[in-house]
């Protein structure tokens, strides 16, 4: 007897490898980058970097959101 329509097996697609796990170092590497990002800015506005005078300067300010920025995209690709 035939099969009928609805008892057929259909085609499954194979699943897609698992993603390697990232490397132990990725994630110290990352809270520095953070903790660096906020230090800077931190710095930056009690006028403690080197060769400012003692002002805040808007450069800091961009490196350290740089740095905090880089840190927060490296995160999301941490497995």
């Amino acid at each position: 007897m035939p099969k009928s329509k609805s008892k057929r097996s259909r085609y499954q697609a194979p699943s897609p490898p698992k993603p390697r796990p990232s490397p132990r170092w990725v994630a110290p590497v990352i809270l520095s980058i953070l903790f660096a990002g906020v230090l800077v800015i931190v710095l930056n506005y009690l006028g403690l970097i080197p060769g400012t005078g003692g002002q805040a300067r808007n450069l800091y300010l961009w490196i350290g959101l740089g740095m905090i920025a880089v840190g927060f995209g490296a995160a999301t690709r941490l497995r």
